[in-house]
């Protein structure tokens, strides 16, 4: 019998949107994932001058956006811990919850630039198989700036995860910042809808 596959999608989802669900969508889909957990965080310390909206709100519009599709599950484990979200504490966890499971972690490669500073960056590559999926823009080589600040094993870790047939584009930040863009096709109507009745992202809810 082989081991499940379970995927971990982990980013600060402020908000969720289409090209979220597209990302996790391939990534089911090209490695064959049994499950996919995405995890909101709770203080990403590399945007430690982000005030995110609510976890509560954010796992509102996870929910919303994942509605109906069933191997995608919500986890907040982040947002139920203390200090900074570390997805290395956050894998072994899961690894010691999943005993025999082939983790795999979705990175989008806007990710990947600041990867090298993440903590613990080379144990997390082996303790996942990381899955890349492909944001516009990304270049020919979306590994190249990695070259000499990881290790090679590392990069083959990562250059095996490439997934190039899929290329999505779509930001959250714009979303936040620009009231009109929430009404367009990125964003659902009815995660749309929750913002505008909550004003998640009126002046002061949150800052981009």
């Amino acid at each position: 019998m082989s081991a499940r596959r379970l995927g971990i999608f982990g980013g600060s989802f402020d908000p969720p949107h289409r090209g979220h669900l597209f990302a996790a969508r391939a990534a089911l889909e090209a490695f064959g994932l049994d499950e996919l957990r995405l995890v909101p965080a709770a203080r990403p310390p590399h945007k430690p001058g982000r005030r995110l909206a609510e976890g509560r709100h954010r796992v509102a519009l996870l929910q919303l956006l994942i509605a109906g599709e069933e191997r995608l599950e919500v986890d907040p484990r982040e947002l139920e811990r203390e200090g900074p979200s570390f997805s290395v504490d956050t894998l072994r966890e899961i690894a010691g919850e999943e005993p025999g499971a082939e983790l795999y972690l979705v990175l989008g490669t806007d990710n990947l630039e600041g990867l090298p500073e993440w903590r613990e960056v080379e144990a997390l590559l082996e303790l996942v198989r990381p899955i890349v999926v492909l944001r516009e823009g990304a270049g020919e080589d979306p590994l190249a700036s990695l070259v000499g600040r990881l290790s090679d094993a590392a990069l083959q870790r990562l250059r095996s995860g490439l997934v190039t047939d899929a290329i999505f584009d779509a930001s959250s930040t714009e979303l936040r910042d620009d009231p009109a863009r929430r009404a367009g096709p990125t964003l659902p109507p009815e995660l749309e809808q929750y913002i505008r009745e909550h004003g998640i992202y009126d002046a002061g809810e949150a800052e981009s």
